[in-house]
This record gives C-alpha cells, structure tokens and sequence, in this order.
C-alpha cells in the first residue's frame, strides 16, 4: 500500500490522447469526491504520477488548480494534502444545495411531461436496487443522476448551470452519509416524483426541500458522531 492510500492498479493509466493536464486532474477529482483519496489525506506526487502513468508535471499542476479550488491543501514543507472540509463549509454548501433544488423540484412540476417522470421512476429503481445490493458507489451515483435529472426538468438552464457548480462537492459530503440515508432516501424521492407528476408545485417544493434538509442533518450528526 502507497502513502496514497491506493492500492497498484486502482486506478487505470490515463490514455496520452487528449490534455493530458486536464485529464490528470479530472482523475484526482473524482478520486477525491469518491473518497478513494480520504479528506486529510497526503498526496505524494511521485506516487500519484506512477498511478496514472504520468510525468509529475501535470501531477504537480493538477494539484495547484485543486488548491486553488478548495479540494487540496498545500503546506509549505510538508506537501499536498486533500482538503478536511470543516462544519462551517459543509452547512453553507448543503444551505444552497437546498435552496437550489427546491427551486428545480417546482419548475419540475410545471414542465415534467411522461416522459420525464417515467425517466425519475427508472432512477429511482435503479437507486432502491443499488440500496439493496449495497452497492454505495452506485447509489452514490445513481442519487447525483437523479438530482441531476430534476434539474434538466426544470428546464432553467441558468439554474441547472449554478447546481452544476456545486454537484460534486455535493457529493463529495453525500458519499460519507449515503449508507446512513440508504431506503429512507428513496422513498422521498418517490415521494417527489408523485408530486411533480401531479404538478404539485408546492408540494414538490417541500418534498425536495425536507429531503435535502435531512441529507444535511445526517451529515452533520455523522460528524458529530465521529468527534465524540
């Protein structure tokens, strides 16, 4: 086991096609928001270059855009370390998150058609089977596909581009809480999909709005749970 916390062969050598700087950091990016690489965690460039089959450079380069973007701390003397999101961020994040959402679940009971709920049921099949299964990775992405999808139904583009912005921090603190949320979950979101298939508006406000709040309650119980 590298001080990476990642096994040889975790993570597949990238393909040179392509930027290979960008490619270098979306890769720790998503090794980051699905904890693959832990919050506090020390980042060695060498050993993460050797992974992804990579010079340092890009290595080197990715990590300073992932500082500069709050996933990433460097230290003077000590090196890169993976971000320890505190009380404070995890709060004023998911705050928004709700906020943004609810506004996506009402205009979702506006404009949803069949098909749009039709597309929500299978998401949530899908996420109650990978609850079932437990299978976190899946419901982990199987929740962020179904958000997403409320909010392609909105039909807000500039709306849609503000959650985009926020979705992977997102589900950088859902992944910890995922187990904890498990059926419970998805049985509000069939709650949700009833109500924008009515076109409920307000009813679907309040349903989304409960349902985030509780994702952020369970979050920071979990945190609590773990400092004491």
């Amino acid at each position: 086991m590298l001080s990476t916390g990642l096994p040889p062969g975790a993570v597949p050598r990238l393909e040179r096609p392509g930027p290979l700087r960008e490619r270098v950091y979306e890769a720790l990016l998503e090794l980051i928001t699905t904890r693959s690489l832990q919050p506090g965690q020390h980042l060695v460039e060498s050993e993460l270059a050797g992974h992804l089959g990579v010079s340092r450079q890009p290595v080197r380069e990715a990590l300073q855009r992932l500082n500069t973007e709050g996933w990433v701390d460097l230290r003077p003397a000590q090196g890169a370390f993976v971000h320890e999101p505190t009380e404070d961020e995890a709060d004023q994040l998911l705050t928004v998150r709700t906020l943004l959402e609810a506004e996506a679940a009402r205009l979702a009971a506006v404009h949803t058609g069949p098909e749009g709920v039709e597309a929500l049921e299978e998401l949530c099949t899908r996420g109650e089977e990978a609850v079932a299964e437990g299978d976190v990775d899946l419901v982990v992405a199987t929740n962020a596909a179904f958000h997403a999808k409320v909010m392609a139904l909105a039909g807000n583009p500039v709306l849609a581009e503000l959650a985009g912005q926020v979705d992977r921090r997102v589900r950088w603190y859902y992944t910890p809480v995922a187990r904890q949320r498990g059926e419970q979950s998805w049985i509000e979101h069939r709650e949700l999909i009833a109500a924008i298939a009515a076109g409920d508006e307000a009813r679907a406000t309040q349903v989304m709005r409960t349902h985030t709040e509780h994702t952020r309650t369970t979050y920071h119980q979990r945190a609590a749970a773990g400092m004491a």
